[in-house]
């Protein structure tokens, strides 16, 4: 008996087909070039912050208002009218006053004279206190002398440094060269009228001969330590009315000017 071949069943033309792509899938993955891999985003470019902006130059705060000067409102005059005790009567001392306020520019304040005058049957006393008003003054440097017109007469700060004329200076005194620390004032140590006879006020502030007149001490030094000799304002009379007799007993015929308003 004869031997006959083997036989496989022959493939399927569609098995066939799906063999020969496959193949061709294959050989093409293998023959393409790897795919590099995706690069990283460039990174942003750095951008510098812009230059801070200058500051505004500070602005120099102005400068606090220096506090207003006090006001003179107390002298001693610096030279007498001319008449010795006559000071034509107590509105012309006034009008003196006024006159070396005015020289310095303080002329618009109502300046009087510390004087009283006696009743002499033809005029009514008159009290150095009640024509000054009631303060407080300050004399040239801004000094307070006395706060009210009962500190004026109990204890204020005249003496030879602080009762300086209108324009600032230092009167001289006892010790100085030329004395001229009796002050005019006529009153006693409240300020008040002593009585006519004797005169204490050069016949009501008319002569320049006779009478005399009771004076103050500005420096607050006499011949002892007395309260009298220490007064301000009652510290004895003088000789006469004249320049010469006021000059005999250490003054210059000087008085002392307070602004009443």
């Amino acid at each position: 008996m004869a031997c006959r071949a083997d036989r496989r069943p022959s493939a399927s033309p569609l098995l066939t087909l799906f063999a020969v792509g496959a193949a061709l899938t294959l050989a093409a993955c293998q023959s393409a070039p790897p795919v590099a891999p995706a690069s990283a985003p460039a990174p942003a470019p750095v951008v510098a912050p812009p230059p801070p902006t200058p500051a505004a130059p500070a602005v120099a705060a102005a400068p606090a208002a220096a506090p207003a000067a006090a006001p003179l409102g107390f002298f001693v005059t610096s030279r007498n009218p001319g008449q010795g005790g006559d000071l034509g009567g107590l509105e012309g001392a006034d009008q003196f006053c006024r006159a070396l306020a005015t020289e310095v520019g303080a002329g618009h304040r109502d300046w009087r004279a510390y004087l009283s005058t006696s009743d002499t049957g033809r005029a009514l006393a008159v009290n150095a206190r009640d024509r000054i008003g009631n303060g407080p003054w300050y004399n040239a440097r801004g000094v307070l002398i006395a706060s009210t017109l009962e500190a004026l007469h109990e204890q204020n700060a005249i003496n030879k440094e602080t009762a300086l004329d209108e324009r600032g200076q230092v009167v001289s005194g006892r010790g100085d060269p030329v004395n001229a620390h009796d002050i005019l004032t006529g009153s006693s140590p409240a300020g008040r009228a002593l009585q006519a006879d004797p005169d204490a006020t050069c016949a009501n502030w008319t002569s320049s001969d006779a009478g005399s007149a009771v004076v103050g001490h500005h420096d607050r030094t006499g011949l002892d330590a007395s309260e009298a000799a220490r007064s301000w304002n009652a510290s004895h009379r003088s000789r006469g009315c004249s320049l010469d007799a006021l000059r005999g007993t250490g003054g210059s015929g000087l008085f002392y000017c307070f602004a009443a308003d």
